[in-house]
């Protein structure tokens, strides 16, 4: 009986050793041809064995670069995409650029800061004030799952001014609820609830006039 400890290292021991053992018999083919018939063949029936990759973005050039690397680099096939090398993919991968923060707020995260920059930019007026107020509400939400506790808005306020060099300025404010956004709010809350009362005791004289109504006939 022959063990697996015994036999040659998988490369890729998700392919199996069938597939492996295909690609060394490929290796030793006499010619070109015959090699580049068998290794399409090879991945057709690797694509088979492993179908998920189907779900993968250019999944025909993973197969074939998988089948150079269970090769070991060392086949004579005509590949229709470009080769990678040992070399290249021994290479390690370019370290990614993380967004670092220069100042005590970082629980605040870079998409306030983005929108920070946003709003300063914006001319003076209703669309302004409405973006900071907004950017203001957002930092206390940040604030209070970060530090999990509760923030009083003259420091979020005091932490926006810090953040825009002292461009955007809500101190005068008391609160972020007498802001421009919550009143808005509740001028529409307060306009659909009255609209929906008046609907309501609409409905009702009609059905109170067409009950009267009835009983009379």
């Amino acid at each position: 009986m022959e063990y697996n400890t015994d036999r040659t290292q998988l490369i890729m021991p998700e392919y199996g050793r069938n597939i492996q053992q295909l690609v060394e018999h490929c290796k030793t083919l006499p010619t070109k041809e015959e090699r580049n018939e068998m290794a399409l063949a090879i991945v057709e029936f690797m694509g088979q064995r492993n179908p998920h990759l189907r779900d993968e973005e250019n999944y025909k050039h993973k197969l074939w670069d998988h089948l150079f690397i269970l090769a070991d680099y060392d086949l004579d096939v005509d590949s229709p995409y470009t080769i990678v090398t040992k070399e290249e993919l021994a290479e390690k991968p370019r370290r990614m650029d993380y967004p670092s923060f220069d100042n005590d707020y970082k629980f605040y995260g870079k998409s306030i800061l983005q929108l920070i920059e946003m709003a300063i930019k914006l001319d003076d007026g209703d669309e302004k004030d409405a973006l900071i107020q907004v950017i203001a509400n957002n930092m206390k939400k940040s604030y209070n799952v970060y530090n999990k506790e509760h923030v009083s808005d003259d420091v979020i306020f005091r932490h926006l001014k810090d953040l825009s060099d002292n461009q955007l300025d809500l101190t005068g404010l008391d609160s972020l609820d007498k802001s421009k956004i919550y009143y808005a709010n509740n001028r529409n809350k307060n306009q659909n609830n009255n609209k929906n009362q008046n609907n309501n005791n609409n409905n009702r004289r009609k059905n109170n006039f067409q009950n009267h109504k009835n009983k009379r006939r």
